[in-house]
């Protein structure tokens, strides 16, 4: 199993103190993040395209690319790629670009995003919201097969046998579809053959088993073989030297961050009695020790059915970057071990 790290780059100012830190210093800040997870032997960076005032990530593929130079192994994804407000060509265009830049460490994980400032930034019309971004992931995955394209649809003009260059490192460049819980999304992930990633950000993550079970049906039916039907997971929380210090360190970013966003969307603030119940042993939250972490990790994995992959955001909000850079050490060197070991051993006895 891969384990790794989201962010969206988030630029909020310290519920206590009301200090924030620069534009310019969240961007180092993190950048040694990422450099950091490289170095403790992390399997992948997402960094998700955002178009809000407390994100600073709109453009992921720069980002990326500026991370690419600092680290070796490292795989550097979106996570997601807003593709219904985006184009296809110019998506596999930077990500093929990443790829070059860091010798074949690129992936997209391509969604419809879970805000939609996007779409009147760049004059899309929300009405056509899935035909649009259904339309894109066609044309996206048409560029990856074929270097000069026939394309057409009602969203872009028509490609006729132009060249999309430059061409990836990979030969297939990875492509994953981000999903919610939209029954649909995951139908259509399966038919296609494409690994999925599924946003568990709430509630209890064996309610995703059907959803996922749908996905890898759907996939069988349509002739994909098992191994491409692979399932990835994206969850916040946070690592500390203890439990309680885990959750103490995360809970006042994580309700400023959602009650804000809860506001915005009718929902009532985030109170500390929900962020320990859904932290607790069978709820979204990766919040713990490393010991605890891994134990919830491969609690997902059995109830999930076996999942590849699993991405924790740990930034719900600025978490201050001392307290970032230790719980990304924990997570390489203590929870990834821990949770590798076990699933070798689980996968030998099968």
């Amino acid at each position: 199993m891969q384990l790794g790290i989201d962010s969206f780059v988030e630029l909020t100012p310290d519920p206590t103190t009301g200090v924030m830190v620069s534009p310019a210093q969240r961007m180092r800040d993190l950048l040694e993040e990422i450099e950091l997870a490289d170095q403790v032997g992390l399997d992948v960076f997402g960094i998700g395209e955002h178009h809000r005032e407390e994100f600073l990530a709109s453009a992921p593929a720069v980002i990326l690319a500026a991370a690419a130079t600092r680290t070796k192994n490292i795989r550097l994804t979106s996570a997601v790629t807003v593709l219904s407000s985006d184009d296809p060509v110019r998506v596999f265009q930077d990500f093929a670009t990443l790829d070059l830049i860091s010798q074949g460490r690129a992936e997209i994980i391509v969604g419809r995003g879970s805000f939609i400032e996007s779409y009147p930034l760049f004059g899309f019309n929300l009405d056509h919201y899935d035909s649009l971004f259904s339309e894109k992931l066609d044309l996206l995955l048409n560029i990856r097969e074929n270097t000069f394209v026939n394309w057409s649809g009602s969203h872009r003009a028509a490609l006729t046998g132009q060249g999309v260059y430059p061409r990836p490192v990979q030969s297939r460049l990875p492509i994953w579809l981000g999903v919610g819980g939209t029954p649909n999304s995951f139908v259509r992930a399966g038919a296609l053959g494409l690994p999925l990633v599924v946003a568990i950000i709430g509630g209890e993550p064996h309610r995703f088993r059907s959803l996922i079970e749908l996905y890898r049906e759907t996939g069988r039916r349509a002739g994909h073989p098992a191994e491409q039907l692979t399932v990835g997971i994206h969850s916040h929380g946070f690592v500390a030297d203890t439990t309680a210090q885990a959750a103490d360190d995360l809970y006042p970013f994580y309700a400023q961050t959602f009650s804000k966003i809860g506001k915005e969307r009718g929902w009532p603030p985030t109170t500390r009695a929900q962020f320990d119940a859904t932290r607790g042993v069978t709820g979204a939250l990766l919040v713990g020790d490393p010991e605890a972490v891994a134990e919830k990790i491969l609690y997902e994995n059995e109830v999930l059915g076996g999942i590849s992959r699993i991405t924790i955001q740990l930034t719900a909000g600025t978490v201050p970057h001392r307290k970032v850079m230790h719980a990304i050490e924990l997570l390489g060197t203590r929870v990834a071990p821990l949770v590798r070991r076990e699933v070798a051993v689980a996968t030998a006895g099968v």
